[in-house]
């Protein structure tokens, strides 16, 4: 038994991008709702996909780097602090004895 391959028109592929690019699931989300392959879907996303239906900045991914940047921040903090009790520790241990 061969397999029967769907056919889509470039228009159909078009408007399938687009739609992705508009909504705010993932990709195998919508891959799976449209009932198409989600390498296939991602082949269309490459070769028909412009920005001009699409933010800048995804949501998610904002939340994710916003995320990325306080943990990043907190460790600053914290290497400020160790650093500040080192240089104390190394003040109070040069000091010569009498």
């Amino acid at each position: 038994m061969s397999e029967h391959r769907q056919r889509y028109n470039e228009e159909f592929k078009k408007q399938a991008v687009k739609y992705v690019q508009e909504q705010t699931k993932t990709l195998p989300e919508i891959a799976e709702e449209m009932n198409i392959p989600t390498g296939t879907l991602r082949n269309w996303m490459t070769q028909y996909r412009s920005f001009e239906n699409e933010p800048v900045v995804q949501p998610e991914k904002m939340r994710q780097l916003e995320e990325q940047l306080q943990e990043a921040a907190r460790k600053n903090q914290d290497l400020e602090e160790e650093l500040a009790i080192l240089k104390k520790a190394l003040h109070i241990f040069s000091k010569e004895k009498n």
